[in-house]
């Protein structure tokens, strides 16, 4: 008798003869002589079983049919069975693939077994105890991310060092249409930006995002109840959508992106393997002819490549993108002063609130526009963002009747002040003010000036200016002087200046006067 096959050998037999295949081939591509094909045709047509009825039976009830339990040659199984075992020590090894192995191994062997039967052999040595359910996956609902597990490299132009950079990769579960980026870090800035980036390659926005349990993603993880992260969820929320964190432990929840890390690294990493970047922007620049060769690949069971099954199943079922891009919060804590501001540490500089939040603690949430302050989760300052250091950004609606009374001070306001008490007045405010550095100096001095009519009138006041102005004597203490001395009303002002200060009498305020030399 011809060689006996086991069970499942002889399954493959029935599945290729229900194929159309004929005694020859079937023999061709099992490896297995014509006629041991031959001999079981005639057991099988003997049987009392239809073809499929043999095929639906299980290994036990073909072994009952077929009593012998062997493969063609036992030296052929145990050198597939040995080559199983250094092959298998290889399965975590980021490209590996079952069919790079099979070409190595029918290279080795004389006898090689197909392919077909080099897989089922191997699931047979390597079956899984523990099962895991075939996840369905709807269109538009879902986009799975993650990050590769090993890095690309840069070369800083500098240095000449190698910098590591992380690649972000994205798919949508039903039709694994995929995105590939890389990035300069995981961080949060760099994994929104990366989730940008990787909506606006879509063309429209799934219900949720499904992420790892990143630390830039997620505050506090869960099987249950995850703790996203706030700037994350702002992205959501901006864009429409909801994250989801993979379970913990649960492997199978993100299997497709793991799936599509491992492709990564054959149908990307692997050709990048000799060429060396100076910048991100290289990097990726070279990515995407390669990301997009790959989603054009035909899966060989549907007949359709990634991007024509997007195309035509699920691009449609994403929601629209916003108009907007998505910009980044951070967020500060402070303590509106008394003055009626916030400090503003990242720029050092202050933000004006309303004044009846003096005393209050607030939260800051800004981007790189604008500032917005936060009370009891209700907004109560916008600004657009300063970064000049030390500068003061004001609402004037925001202040009290008496800071909107000093926030108004300005060259232009302290002479329209000083004209009602006549032009010399308005001409010492102008000097004054002219003659310091920094404004707010002189706008105390004019103001100082001004203040003395309600003393001494306006009259006698413009007088006294006058006087000041003629004898090159112009300040606050000077103007003051002449008034409290009533020298803005004799006729000796003048010859007092001129020949000194003992001429004038000893009664009247000598340390006052001495401030004329």
């Amino acid at each position: 008798m011809a060689n006996t096959l086991d069970p499942m050998d002889l399954k493959q037999i029935i599945t290729l003869h229900l194929d159309g295949y004929s005694n020859r081939k079937i023999g061709t591509s099992l490896s297995i002589s014509r006629n041991t094909v031959n001999t079981y045709m005639r057991f099988f047509k003997g049987s009392d079983y239809t073809f499929k009825e043999l095929l639906s039976l299980d290994t036990a009830g073909l072994e009952t049919l077929f009593t012998s339990h062997t493969t063609i040659t036992n030296e052929r199984y145990d050198a597939l069975m040995s080559y199983f075992e250094g092959m298998n020590k290889a399965r975590n090894h980021p490209g590996f693939t079952f069919l790079y192995h099979y070409q190595q191994y029918s290279q080795r062997v004389e006898q090689a077994y197909g392919y077909t039967q080099f897989m089922e052999h191997y699931r047979r040595k390597y079956s899984k105890i523990k099962g895991s359910m075939k996840l369905e996956h709807d269109p538009g609902k879902e986009l799975f991310i993650d990050y590769t597990g090993k890095k690309l490299h840069i070369v800083d132009k500098q240095t000449g060092e190698l910098v590591p950079v992380e690649v972000f990769v994205a798919i949508l579960p039903n039709s694994q249409y995929t995105f590939v980026e890389a990035s300069k870090s995981q961080k949060r800035e760099d994994l929104i930006g990366s989730c940008e980036n990787a909506l606006r390659f879509y063309g429209g926005v799934p219900k949720a995002i499904v992420s790892d349990n990143l630390k830039s993603a997620v505050t506090r993880s869960s099987k249950y109840e995850a703790q996203i992260n706030r700037s994350f969820k702002d992205f959501a929320r901006h864009y429409n959508c909801v994250i989801n964190p993979a379970r913990g432990y649960s492997p199978q929840d993100k299997a497709l992106v793991e799936n599509a890390v491992h492709l990564a690294y054959q149908r990307i990493y692997y050709p990048l393997r000799e060429m060396t970047f100076f910048s991100l922007e290289d990097l990726n620049r070279e990515i995407k002819p390669l990301l997009e060769r790959y989603n054009n690949l035909l899966f060989k069971r549907k007949e359709a490549s990634r991007l024509e099954l997007f195309q035509s199943v699920e691009r449609e079922y994403l929601k629209p993108l916003p108009v907007t891009r998505f910009d980044l919060k951070e967020y500060r804590r402070a303590k509106v002063q008394k003055i009626g501001y916030v400090y503003f540490s990242p720029d050092k500089n202050y933000y004006s609130v309303p004044y009846r939040y003096i005393g209050k603690q607030t939260g800051i949430h800004y981007t790189r526009s604008v500032v917005e302050v936060y009370y009891n989760h209700q907004r109560i300052a916008l600004h657009p963002r300063n970064p000049s250091k030390g500068a003061y950004s004001t609402n004037k609606e925001h202040l009290s009747s008496t800071h909107k009374y000093y926030s108004d001070w300005s060259p232009e306001f302290f002479k329209n002040k000083a004209a009602p008490h006549g032009s010399h007045v308005v001409s010492c405010v102008e000097q004054i003010i002219a003659g310091v550095d920094y404004p707010e100096i002189g706008y105390k001095r004019a103001m100082g000036i001004i203040q003395l009519h309600r003393s001494y009138g306006s009259q006698r006041l413009n007088n006294a200016c006058k006087r000041a102005l003629q004898a090159d004597a112009v300040s606050y203490k000077r103007i003051q002087n002449i008034l409290k001395n009533n020298l803005d009303q004799t006729s000796l002002f003048f010859q007092d200046l001129e020949q000194d200060k003992p001429h004038i009498p000893e009664h009247q305020n000598i340390r006052g006067a001495s401030n004329y030399k």
